[in-house]
């Protein structure tokens, strides 16, 4: 049953998500339960967000499996507005990015919550999308762990969500040379041509990987750009030049399948190749915000660096949105909004 939800602002009843048991495979809605709560009250020090967009993500998967308290209001990237405020660091009416999703209303400490600057043409999603973890990640993976340098060739996995989006996007304005993506079905793989600005991309599922990149990028790559691992981190390493980098941000080919066999490629091309393979969290690069906000937003403004986002409306929405996003139903990054 869909649960129902109060649309007023003033209203006295707000709704969190809990997961109640640990997936083996792929969840299900049976893995989540709303809640039904008054809306909280804030106390001295804090104040109380009305949320109004939500973002749901690949590593939701991987936390499930034990990081989520069971029985408990999931963490998530939110955006909502301050309606009562216990504390002058957070006004009322000011929008914020917090943590503290999956829920309709939260209360909030001023360290836990970023004030967003309002700029005209900028959409609210876009500090959950591209000026959020998501372009944070595709920036940091991009300027910090693969040290892009202009005319760099690029393969990115799961090129059409939202990281695999976003890092085009960037590495295109950041001057690389050819971009090649992997996908999961034709209609992406070209999406991700016609309207992303991908040089080459294929799906996936089409045959094996090593054949399908070397047809994309007959010459080699400088960059590999991996959120999922296996056959394709295998052929990524095969291809790759004298001193390439693999960037890697996920393992979104393992969350569902635990026992997958382990990725197996031609170690000696580390060596003989000199390539260096690094991985990071991008909690651990969130000073380089206000660096992203800056390259970004000119170009949003400008209309040289379009969203890519899939929009589904309503909160009572979310855990459906976040299973069609692990089974590859969005496009870009997948973001609830209130309705």
């Amino acid at each position: 049953m869909q649960p129902t939800m109060n649309r007023s602002s003033s209203g006295a009843t707000a709704l969190t998500v809990h997961q109640i048991a640990r997936p083996s495979g792929f969840p299900t809605p049976e893995h989540f339960r709303f809640a039904e709560s008054p809306v909280p009250e804030p106390a001295p020090g804090t104040a109380l967000v009305e949320n109004l967009y939500w973002s749901v993500d690949p590593y939701h998967r991987e936390m499930m499996d034990g990081d989520f308290a069971l029985d408990s209001p999931l963490e998530g990237r939110t955006l909502g507005r301050v309606t009562d405020s216990r504390d002058p660091a957070l006004a009322e009416g000011e929008l914020v990015f917090h943590r503290h999703g999956w829920r309709t209303h939260s209360v909030v400490r001023p360290d836990e919550a970023r004030v967003l600057p309002q700029d005209a043409g900028v959409p609210l999603s876009a500090y959950l999308g591209i000026l959020g973890g998501t372009g944070l990640t595709a920036y940091v993976g991009l300027s910090r762990i693969a040290r892009l340098r202009e005319g760099d060739d690029l393969f990115v996995s799961a090129a059409a969500g939202g990281v695999g989006t976003a890092t085009g996007r960037l590495a295109r304005l950041m001057g690389a040379g050819r971009l090649v993506g992997s996908a999961g079905s034709p209609a992406k793989a070209a999406h991700l041509t016609e309207r992303v600005g991908y040089d080459a991309a294929f799906d996936y599922h089409a045959g094996p990987a090593a054949e399908l990149l070397a047809k994309a990028a007959p010459t080699g790559i400088d960059v590999f750009v991996d959120s999922v691992g296996g056959e394709q981190l295998a052929a990524a390493i095969g291809a790759l030049r004298e001193r390439g980098r693999v960037v890697r941000i996920g393992t979104v080919g393992q969350y569902n399948t635990p026992d997958a066999p382990p990725v197996r490629f031609n170690y000696a091309d580390i060596v003989e190749k000199s390539l260096r393979m690094e991985g990071f969290l991008v909690r651990d690069y969130r000073d380089l915000q206000q660096e992203l906000t800056e390259f970004v937003v000119p170009h949003l403004l400008s209309g040289r660096l379009p969203l890519d986002e899939t929009l589904v409306t309503g909160f009572d929405r979310i855990v459906d949105a976040f299973l069609s996003m692990l089974r590859g139903g969005n496009t870009g990054k997948m973001i609830v909004q209130r309705d």
